[in-house]
């Protein structure tokens, strides 16, 4: 018997992890297609990254951030700020993504209060989406799985359709789709109310609840100026895709998009340090400096954390792990398209640079998905890892608790002979599926 609430069962045991690779105790090696969750950009194991935090810990472990300011995290905020798709940033620093976001929920509210809009208390999230476990952050997701046991609790924000070419509910498909789902956004908002809503939340690129779904052209260009225009926030979700994780630094970059908030984690520290950001434009910040800001969290401004962040951005500058993820991404891309994207259990391959999924279907002709109970995304994830290839299941996408996908997202580290095995792996895996 085991004290510990596992969140698996009949799990191997990790016993040494090194760049792409995971060794368990019965020394089973395993390459991490997945990264994790998509947190381990920069590979396990990285000695300078290991070294920076041993350096910190030595000095200072923690201190209370009402207590002490720090330089570090003055460097980090400094460093992080000049990296991202906003002007003149400002840095809030958490525990990991579902803090961040409760944080930009609030930070929302709060900058509204200091402009004398009180009214301004609904967020607009969309269906195929995922922001994380608290209640504030499951209450904009649509993630139906996620959120079924705790809706009691739920139902205060707005909600508009997701954004899945695949599965696009455009009935033009495929013109117009951009223009379509701006068009349901403002109905949206005029359902609401223009004053009452606070602000618009979405991953710039699809995570999981999607499985790196690329919206189509002219989408962020029309939310956008359709935000402005209504005085809503912009808060960009990019805990899963941040950092390198789609060849640029951001995906926001991809669209051109400067939101007005963001959020961060996951490969923010690469999984060194639970390290979660919430980013602000520096109008809101002002705001919030002036009227106050209710808020903290007691492993919030960690002084590790920002040293473990730190040292990632300059390790994934030093080794030029941006540019190289969208190389690599492509070549992921055609290696998954040649060796899998045909098996008749295939409905869509589709990602951007190291950020992919592999769709399964029952008909590839219809885009049927499986039927829950068959858990077919669980199925090749366990075919998967008995093949030494792991990856990061996720069901949903379909809609109604229906469509299987598996996400494929190794380090930005990941040699093209890696890919390959990768690829490989993958096929045998989803021959034992036939």
């Amino acid at each position: 018997m085991t004290s510990l609430f596992a969140r698996g069962v009949g799990l191997p045991r990790a016993q040494r992890a090194e760049g792409c690779w995971i060794t368990d105790t019965a020394g089973n090696r395993y390459l991490d297609g997945a990264s994790g969750a998509l947190v381990v950009n920069l590979g396990h194991n990285d000695s300078r990254v290991n070294s920076a935090i041993h350096r910190q810990l030595d000095a200072v472990a923690y201190v209370h951030s009402t207590a002490f300011d720090s330089e570090v995290l003055e460097e980090y905020a400094s460093l992080l700020a000049s990296k991202l798709p906003m002007n003149n940033a400002t840095i809030y620093p958490v525990s990991g993504g579902s803090e961040a976001v409760e944080t930009a929920l609030k930070v929302a509210r709060a900058f509204h209060l200091a402009n004398d809009e009180p009214e301004r208390t609904v967020f607009i999230g969309r269906d195929l989406s995922y922001h994380g476990n608290t209640v504030g952050a499951l209450d904009v997701s649509g993630r139906q799985s996620m959120r079924q046991p705790y809706l009691p609790w739920l139902g205060r924000a707005g909600r508009v359709p997701g954004v899945l070419e695949y599965r696009c509910p455009n009935p033009r498909h495929p013109e117009d789709c951009g223009a379509w789902h701006a068009y349901a956004l403002e109905a949206e908002i005029e359902r609401i109310g223009p004053a009452q809503v606070a602000a618009f939340i979405a991953e710039p690129v699809g995570g999981a609840a999607s499985g790196a779904a690329v919206p189509p052209p002219g989408y962020w260009d029309a939310v956008g100026e359709m935000c402005r225009r209504h005085g809503i926030l912009v808060i960009a979700d990019e805990v899963m895709t941040g950092f390198g994780r789609t060849g640029k630094w951001f995906a926001s970059e991809h669209f051109t998009l400067q939101p007005d908030i963001m959020t961060m984690a996951k490969g923010a520290s690469s999984g060194y340090w639970p390290l979660g950001v919430c980013a602000m434009s520096r109008r809101i910040s002002d705001a919030l400096e002036e009227s106050g800001f209710v808020h903290g969290f007691t492993f919030s401004h960690h002084v590790v954390g920002a040293v473990a962040g730190r040292a990632v951005i300059k390790r994934l500058d030093e080794l030029r792990l941006v540019e190289r993820a969208e190389e690599r991404g492509r070549f992921l891309g055609d290696a998954l398209t040649s060796l899998v994207g045909e098996h008749p259990l295939v409905g869509d391959v589709r990602g951007i640079g190291l950020l992919w999924a592999v769709e399964i279907v029952e008909d590839r002709v219809q885009s049927k998905p499986f039927p829950p109970s068959q858990g077919m995304a669980a199925r090749l994830t366990r075919a998967a890892r008995s093949k030494g290839l792991l990856l990061y299941p996720s069901t949903g996408c379909a809609g109604e608790g229906t469509g299987d996908l598996v996400m494929i997202g190794p380090p930005l580290i990941v040699s093209e002979p890696e890919i390959e095995t990768l690829a490989d792996r993958l096929a045998v895996a989803l021959k034992e599926l036939d």
